[in-house]
């Protein structure tokens, strides 16, 4: 018999399931657990995915907020039978290390994207590398996003964003309302990519940074690259894949 751990998040869809998933299954603690299920949406799941990502454990996720993209469809309650005909992916975080106005430093990871949002009503002035590289010179707009693969079909997309496909080893970094240069679009890079973004204007319009849900406010540059010690298992219905997910908005977004 496998070991199962189960996360519900606390909402009122998951109240008749929570009582017959943990009458059906033992609920053993996450170390001595195979596998993790986790009942939520796609906001909880990153926070969970966070949260016990020291235990080294694959994750299958049933979707119960709304579209549920690092979900799976809710099909039945033999979930020994779900894991085991499940397909398994691997996802590597972005990082981001922030230095703040005041000299202070934060560090984090972000499974989606890496955001950078001014915070008041005057637009943001970044600066932007590659390694040593400058990719823009002066970006006047209203933010900066960082996104994986994973995350090109989330926040990236709703700004159109371009789509990754996972295999695709690259990351996009993708303007919010630019007006200078008024007409710049996503740039494709390489995942191997160190990013360093600067604040050309810190008192007069500063910029807080955001990883998936964990926000940095005030920030003076902040460094991303791609985070390969750190490796998120996630399962699949073998019919409904991450990949094929991926396909699907691509289809849609054309």
């Amino acid at each position: 018999m496998k070991k199962f751990h189960f996360i519900f998040d606390k909402n009122k869809k998951n109240l008749i399931l929570k009582k017959k998933f943990l009458k059906k299954y033992k609920n053993y603690s996450p170390h001595l657990s195979d596998f993790i299920i986790v009942f939520g949406g796609d906001g909880f799941m990153l926070k969970t995915l966070k949260k016990f990502q020291k235990y080294n454990k694959a994750f299958y996720g049933i979707n119960r907020g709304t579209y549920g993209f690092l979900m799976n469809k809710f099909k039945s309650y033999e979930i020994e039978k779900l894991v085991s005909t499940a397909r398994l992916i691997s996802i590597s975080p972005l990082q981001m290390n922030v230095l703040t106005k005041n000299g202070k430093y934060y560090s984090n990871i972000a499974i989606n994207e890496i955001s950078l949002l001014r915070q008041t009503r005057q637009a943001a002035s970044l600066q932007i590398f590659n390694g040593k590289r400058i990719l823009i010179k002066k970006l006047i707009c209203d933010g900066v996003l960082v996104s994986t693969p994973a995350g090109s079909t989330a926040y990236n997309l709703s700004i159109s964003g371009p789509i990754l496909s996972l295999n695709s080893k690259k990351m996009v970094i993708t303007p919010i309302s630019p007006f200078r240069p008024r007409r710049l679009k996503g740039k494709i890079l390489p995942l191997t990519s160190a990013i360093t973004i600067k604040n050309l204007d810190l008192h007069k319009r500063p910029v807080s940074a955001v990883a998936d849900n964990v926000e940095v406010r005030n920030i003076k540059n902040i460094k991303i690259t791609i985070n390969n010690k750190i490796k998120f298992k996630l399962l699949y219905n073998k019919n409904y894949s991450l990949n094929k997910k991926i396909a699907i908005e691509q289809l849609r977004s054309r």
